[in-house]
């Protein structure tokens, strides 16, 4: 197994091209624990730990590009505020060792349906900026996940950063697991309002082959609820809107749960992300 290590992103962009079947790391929470289990060997690792250009963020015309090295533990002390749902997600990642190391980047890239950082993503629109020697390209976050720990980069790709929009309104995630960290989940559900606009975001881990929207649930949310009076939903409203959640979902029976414990779930957690952010308005 050959291992690069880059010292800045030019020369990381150029090792990948002529490198292309090199796995890049930045934590390596996802990559080594394969390795070490010999779910995969790769031929070549690219460390990109000593790029210090992806670990910074910036406030870019009013969106936030954070660069594919910050770290969860930077996400939350960070950035927490201006990303709620983010931030929530992030805290349930792992041990603190892990949260210390791991990255959004490398959740991206690894594209598990399972990834925490996955559904508050979704639900707040966000976009993956990917770079090759030929150039840059942006790509909108639902359209990066193409298959089960699959997504769109192409072989000379690295994921230089993401970039999302500061949180216009209340955020929520929440996810079902057998502890609060440190488990992946059985299942994981974000939500985001924008009262500004008069819509809603919606994100669903781990219940599908890649993360998930729940459009029909977000359209109903979005002609339903009372923007104008903020009239508390009724449970009507809020049990609709989880089942049409549940109904997104392509879940399995695993051995983390069944299909139909995902969906139910899934209908309990939107009810209640939807209702607490509402109440947070």
């Amino acid at each position: 197994m050959e291992f690069l290590q880059p010292a800045t992103w030019q020369e990381a962009l150029e090792m990948k091209a002529a490198h292309p079947e090199a796995v890049p790391i930045a934590g390596g929470t996802d990559v080594m624990v394969e390795i070490n289990l010999d779910h995969r060997r790769p031929e070549a690792i690219l460390d990109l730990t000593r790029v210090r250009e992806l670990t910074d963020w910036a406030n870019d015309g009013g969106v936030l590009r954070i660069g594919s090295g910050v770290t969860y533990t930077r996400l939350i002390d960070e950035l927490g505020d201006r990303l709620p749902g983010l931030a929530i997600a992030s805290r349930t990642v792992g041990s603190p060792q892990i949260r210390n190391r791991g990255t959004v980047g490398g959740n991206l890239g690894t594209a598990s349906p399972a990834g925490d950082a996955h559904p508050p993503l979704l639900a707040s629109g966000a976009e993956v900026e990917l770079h090759s020697r030929g150039g840059v390209r942006r790509l909108a976050v639902r359209e990066f996940y193409v298959g089960p720990k699959k997504n769109a980069m192409r072989p000379d790709e690295l994921i230089s950063a993401f970039l999302i929009q500061p949180a216009p309104g209340p955020q929520q995630f929440s996810k079902v697991g057998t502890r609060n960290a440190m488990v992946i989940a059985v299942c994981a559900f974000a939500l985001a309002l924008d009262p500004a606009k008069r819509s809603i975001g919606t994100g669903i881990g781990s219940a599908g082959p890649t993360p998930l929207r729940a459009v029909e649930a977000e359209e109903f949310a979005t002609g339903e609820l009372d923007w104008e009076s903020r009239r508390t939903p009724s449970d009507a409203t809020l049990r609709r809107f989880g089942e049409l959640v549940a109904a997104a979902a392509r879940p399995i029976d695993d051995v983390r749960g069944t299909a139909a414990y995902r969906r139910h779930a899934l209908a309990v957690m939107a009810r209640r992300c939807l209702r607490w952010c509402w109440d947070a308005l």
